[in-house]
């Protein structure tokens, strides 16, 4: 991947893509750049305890955080296990948003409220809705509190099973009050509402940037784009970015701009932190 001499902008990329970049460039202290976890920022393990961000990643944001207004990660981990996974606690003034939304994290603090009781409802009724549904050996839920992530990826066939329990657990979450929304190899049970395009919504509503930029990488990431969108209509500038993988490949049709997974993701990081390090854009 090519970029130009001081503006990382890769070839081939829309209009779009290029008319934000250079708004982030042209104003970087009111920029907005959010960024999912994993998928984008890390490679996608088979153990999630085992994931860590791509080795330029840690780099490129630390340089970021020296110029652009809002620096930020939007994920669906919660927000200190983002940070101790990602390495992201001595980055200045990075903003952790985890479960969706849910939780924050910035300067050492995290704030959280209480768990919603839709999921301590459905806490006590999925492993027999799973049994009923009768899925293959290798299913695993992740109780992240807000929360509830049914995982088919160490399944023998994690599509077939994925197929199998979408239909039983988005019926079970309406029943008790959440919504199922599928990911990467994942079902999760959360409250309705709750999601990366409402958290992006209200950073962009607290911070009012010019120019936005988020980066993703599978379904989940789409309301995050639809903000992105939003916030375009609205008159900012703004830019969605895809990191595909062979796995999940649905987001690309939405994005403004397609890189080939976390290794591109922190190239351009890397690129538009160097740009704006240079003058005359170094911040003051």
């Amino acid at each position: 991947m090519r970029f130009a001499p001081r503006l990382p902008v890769p070839e081939g990329a829309a209009p779009e893509a290029a008319a934000g970049l250079a708004a982030i460039a042209a104003d970087p202290g009111r920029a907005l750049i959010a960024l999912d976890f994993d998928g984008t920022l890390a490679p996608i393990v088979s153990e999630p305890a085992a994931a860590r961000p791509h080795p330029e990643v840690l780099p490129a944001l630390r340089l970021l955080a020296t110029s652009i207004g809002t620096l930020a990660i939007i994920t669906g981990r919660p927000a200190q296990v983002a940070v101790e996974l990602g390495g992201f606690d001595d980055i200045p003034g990075l903003i952790v948003i985890g479960q969706h939304g849910f939780e924050r994290w910035e300067a050492g603090r995290l704030t959280s409220p209480p768990p919603p009781p839709e999921v301590t409802r459905a806490r006590d009724r999925l492993p027999g809705i799973l049994a009923t549904a009768g899925p293959p050996d290798g299913i695993r839920v992740e109780d992240k509190g807000h929360a509830l992530v049914v995982h088919t990826r160490q399944a023998a066939d994690p599509q077939a099973a994925l197929a199998l329990l979408t239909g039983p657990l988005a019926e079970f979450a309406a029943e008790v009050g959440l919504d199922a929304k599928p990911g990467r190899l994942v079902i999760e049970l959360r409250p309705d509402g709750v999601n990366k395009g409402a958290a992006l919504t209200a950073l962009i509503a607290e911070r009012d940037p010019t120019a936005v930029l988020f980066a993703g990488d599978d379904l989940g990431d789409l309301p995050a784009f639809e903000a992105v969108r939003a916030a375009r209509a609205a008159g900012r500038a703004g830019v969605t970015v895809c990191s595909v993988s062979d796995e999940v490949t649905a987001l690309a049709a939405h994005a403004d701009l397609v890189l080939d997974g976390p290794k591109e993701v922190a190239a351009l990081l890397a690129a538009l932190a160097e740009a704006l390090a240079s003058p005359p854009h170094r911040a003051r």
